[in-house]
C-alpha cells in the first residue's frame, strides 16, 4: 500500500471534489510517465519481448500531452504493466509497477508518486541505496514548477509508506 491513510485533496480533480486542474493532473502524468520510462530498461533486459510496461509509459504520456487515448483505456495498460511483473522479482518487478502506477495517474492522481517510488525501487534493488538517492534526485529535476511543490510535500507526507525512498 503506497497511499497515504489522509488523501491530500490538493491530489483530487476538480470534478471529484478537490483542487487538482486537469493541467496539473497532466503535469503529474507526464512526470510519472518520465520516472518509469528512466527505469524501463531494468524490466526490457529481463523481458525483452514484453511490451506492455513500455505500453502503458506511452500511453501515460500521450494521455498526459492531450492524446486520444481515454482515462480508462490507460488504466487499464496499467494494470497490464503490473500484471507483467508478476513472476519477477527485483529491479525488473519494480520497473513494471513503475510504469503501471504512471499509467494510472491517468485516472487517480496519486499514483504519480507510486511511479515515483517504484522507479526508485528499481534503481535501489539494481544499484544500491546510493543509485537510489541519484535517482530521486534526477526525478525532483524533471518536476514541473506548477507541480514542484505539490509533490515535494506529497513526498514527505507518504514518505513512510513508500519505503523511505524520498528521504534526500
Amino acid at each position: 500500500m503506497i497511499f497515504h491513510h489522509d488523501p491530500d485533496p490538493r491530489l483530487i480533480t476538480v470534478r471529484r471534489g478537490g483542487s487538482l486542474t486537469d493541467e496539473h493532473h497532466r503535469l503529474l502524468a507526464q512526470w510519472a510517465a518520465t520516472c518509469a520510462a528512466h527505469v524501463l530498461y531494468h524490466f526490457s533486459l529481463a523481458q525483452p519481448n514484453d511490451d506492455r510496461p513500455r505500453q502503458a509509459i506511452d500511453a501515460a504520456m500521450d494521455w498526459a500531452l492531450g492524446g486520444a487515448r481515454g482515462v480508462m483505456e490507460v488504466r487499464a495498460l496499467g494494470g497490464h504493466a503490473m500484471a507483467s511483473a508478476r513472476l519477477l522479482r527485483g529491479a525488473p518487478r519494480a520497473a513494471a509497477f513503475a510504469a503501471g502506477q504512471a499509467a494510472c495517474v491517468a485516472h487517480v492522481a496519486a499514483h504519480d508518486l507510486g511511479a515515483a517510488a517504484y522507479a526508485i525501487r528499481a534503481v535501489q534493488q539494481a544499484a544500491g541505496i546510493a543509485a537510489g538517492r541519484t535517482e530521486c534526485a534526477w526525478q525532483r529535476a524533471q518536476l514541473a514548477d506548477a507541480v514542484r511543490a505539490l509533490v515535494l510535500w506529497e513526498k514527505v507526507r507518504r514518505n513512510s509508506v513508500c519505503w523511505s525512498v524520498f528521504v534526500e
